[in-house]
């Protein structure tokens, strides 16, 4: 049994028993209990009833409630790297998923009746089309969007959030013209003979946020797009009720501009945050961070800065992640560096040195070392023994990569769900390299710990979900790629969605497991994951979700 140390400031606490039907703590040393006592906002005690109630009358309450749930209680999840306000704002978007539309006449179709629904002048902005999803296997053009409208914005944003693509209005507001330069870390697509095709990808989307706008330059993909704040307060209010539907008690936001930051302490100070939110905020801002002072992780338990967030290579979405060599899918496109690496070696020393972790996001093998590099570097110099640097998706690391990561303490952040969604993708883009794409089983196997996210919007915020593809590795389609070294077990997975996500965000000793003495944040599923068929993961229900000892949903 284990036991909280007795805080005389919370004996004016409620003390209650949850007894679930069946308890996974995510904690070896509390694995095989069947009750928790919850004391006020933390878990004061994990073992038999019998052992609660002694607890729970060593507090000074001989009596407390034994609450039967219904179901299997598990920490609550945490989601380290999602982007809740651009998910919120994409719910006001019209969803051209594949589960809608399949065609780029069906997506036309999908955008031209928002059209005739929406104001005069206002934009008409899509979300979720992937061009290898497409019957045409291309991405939609600027004349076609031109039949949704042609005297205002049309912007159909790429599965990926990287780019999409916009109509000839949004190019000729912006006075972008065949003879534009490509912005520094983003592209203006053109065709074989020069022409503007409305496709355009990362910095390049600055010219969507308009004069006054966050701007991000060549920092990252700027899906920072403005509306009123008490619409992007109601939009972030909607995303936190997703996540809390899903039984996400945590979420690192992987992409803070000051438009985040300004809704997250409006919510804050309402008090209608009821999520946890740890802060990455874009490289861009990394000197005015160091200027405020800001040398370290620091928060309350609800909003906390985490640290920088920062970009190495585009997305195998939308092919710009970085292969210098050329996509085998089309050799002309090689993708790109958001730094020159030398520029981005120095930005990461900086961070190091102040004390910062830093996030990155890379896909490639070129862009994968470029990080380690900088890292390796940084430690040289100014060792740091619990950095916690951590890759962002790192999808196709080499196998002496992974090996780096593990002898450099480096955390991979991965989403299963990119897998799940368009693993197939990868394979068309750069062959049967691809297949090794999100290698969970090689990271577990080197030591290199395995962490789970969602990247919401890119896909929806469902751990379960996620854990499924990473026991299962079986796409949308059906098919399954690589082999079984690939693959982790369940109790991993559960692991890399709860403990894992707390240990990158720095919050393991109060979050991640069901033990005395952090906060009872739980999801309640109605069934078990580590005993039910690994195909019908992803359909367990959420029953509820609890922060702080408290049912949020």
């Amino acid at each position: 049994m284990r036991l909280l140390p007795l805080d005389r400031s919370v004996l004016d606490a409620t003390a209650t028993i949850l007894l679930p039907d069946e308890l996974v703590t995510v904690d070896d040393a509390t694995e095989g209990a069947a009750a928790v006592l919850v004391f006020g906002e933390e878990i004061a005690a994990v073992g038999s009833v019998d052992e609660c109630r002694a607890r729970a009358a060593g507090l000074g309450r001989p009596d407390p409630e034994v609450r039967r749930l219904a179901g299997t209680l598990l920490p609550g999840f945490i989601d380290p790297h999602a982007h809740p306000l651009m998910y919120g704002q994409m719910m006001t978007w019209v969803d051209c998923g594949p589960e809608r539309a399949s065609t780029i006449p069906e997506i036309v179709a999908l955008l031209r009746e928002a059209a005739e629904n929406t104001p005069a002048g206002r934009p008409v902005r899509g979300y979720g089309y992937e061009h290898r999803n497409l019957a045409e296997k291309r991405h939609p053009r600027k004349e076609e969007l031109d039949a949704v409208a042609e005297d205002r914005e049309v912007y159909l944003m790429n599965a990926s959030g990287h780019g999409g693509v916009v109509n000839s209005f949004t190019l000729r507001r912006n006075d972008i013209t065949r003879d534009t330069p490509d912005p520094d870390g983003g592209v203006f697509f053109r065709d074989e003979h020069g022409e503007l095709t409305g496709e355009l990808s990362d910095a390049a989307c600055n010219i969507l946020t308009g004069v006054t706008g966050v701007k991000v330059g060549r920092h990252g993909p700027n899906f920072h797009l403005e509306d009123e704040p008490e619409e992007h307060a109601r939009q972030l209010a909607a995303a936190q009720e997703k996540f809390l539907a899903a039984g996400v008690t945590a979420i690192g936001d992987a992409q803070v501009t000051r438009r985040e930051f300004d809704m997250y302490l409006r919510l804050d100070e309402a008090g209608r945050l009821k999520t946890r939110v740890h802060m990455y905020l874009l490289s861009h801002l990394l000197d005015q961070a160091l200027e405020m002072g800001l040398h370290g992780a620091f928060g309350t338990t609800r909003l906390a800065f985490a640290g920088i967030k920062f970009y190495a290579d585009g997305t195998l979405g939308g092919w710009t992640a970085y292969f210098p060599d050329g996509y085998v899918g089309d050799p002309c496109r090689t993708g790109q560096l958001y730094h020159d690496p030398k520029d981005y070696s120095a930005l990461i020393d900086k961070a190091h040195e102040a004390g910062l972790q830093t996030a990155t996001h890379a896909q490639s093998p070129d862009a994968i070392a470029m990080v380690l590099d900088a890292i390796e570097d940084a430690q040289r110099r100014n060792p740091r023994p619990d950095a916690r640097h951590r890759i962002e998706h790192c999808g196709l690391p080499s196998p002496d990569q992974v090996e780096r990561m593990a002898a450099l303490g480096v955390h991979p952040v991965n989403q299963p769900q990119h897998y799940f969604n368009w693993g197939e993708g990868v394979t068309d883009a750069v062959g049967t390299p691809g297949e090794r794409f999100n290698p969970l089983g090689e990271f577990q196997a080197a030591g290199v710990p395995v962490t789970l996210s969602s990247d919401a919007p890119v896909a929806e915020p469902n751990p379960l979900e996620a854990i499924q593809t990473a026991v299962t590795r079986t796409t949308r389609r059906g098919h399954r790629l690589g082999g079984d070294e690939l693959l982790i077990d369940v109790r991993s997975a559960v692991a890399a969605h709860t403990i894992a996500g707390a240990r990158v965000l720095g919050r393991e000793r109060d979050l991640g497991s069901i033990t005395p003495g952090k906060r009872a944040d739980f999801v309640l599923l109605g069934e078990n994951p580590l005993t039910c068929d690994p195909a019908r993961i992803a359909g367990i229900e959420v029953l509820e979700t609890w922060i702080d000892g408290e049912v949020a949903r």
